[in-house]
């Protein structure tokens, strides 16, 4: 799984019907002694780690079901807790927005003949933006472990090997 990809995914393809594999993910998830926990409704179903081991960069695994022509097409997204996604969505909307109101503040100013001062803010904004993405990749690395636990359960449970896409 490729550092600079935010949010792995795959896709599969499944000689299983989507009842079938559906049956085998809810039984999985119901055992005691179970890697994961999670739920699984009709076509999706969303894997997690046991609340006891989870952690603020805990990863969750979503994963959706198509039948189509006796097989089953399988995508699943590797992400963090949609709260976690949040903050760091609104934190990237914000800087954008601000950056905006900035240049725009700061190009008519030039546009008048007046000082433009204020376009020094749009570097800040920049590092600011830098200093979230790599907050974002360390809590990758701090969950990746964790990943590889929700990766390999659900190779478990399917009996195939699942390839990660590197977008």
């Amino acid at each position: 799984m490729s550092s600079l990809n935010i949010r792995p995914r795959f896709k599969k393809v499944s000689n299983l019907s989507q009842k079938k594999l559906e049956y085998i993910l809810k039984r999985a998830l119901s055992e005691e002694s179970a890697k994961c926990i999670g739920y699984v409704g009709s076509g999706y179903s969303a894997i997690k780690i046991p609340v006891k081991e989870r952690h603020f960069w805990s990863p969750q695994l979503t994963i959706s079901f198509e039948e189509t022509e006796g097989q089953t097409n399988i995508s699943g997204l590797y992400g963090p807790n949609p709260t976690v996604w949040a903050v760091f969505f609104f934190g990237y909307v914000t800087l954008g927005i601000i950056g905006l109101f900035i240049l725009v503040i700061g190009f008519s100013r030039i546009s008048l003949g007046m000082s433009s001062g204020i376009l020094w803010v749009i570097p800040v904004l920049l590092t600011v933006a830098a200093v979230l993405y790599i907050i974002a990749q360390a809590g990758q690395k701090i969950g990746a472990e964790q990943m590889y636990t929700l990766h390999h359960f659900f190779e478990d449970l399917i009996h195939d090997e699942v390839n990660i896409k590197v977008i």
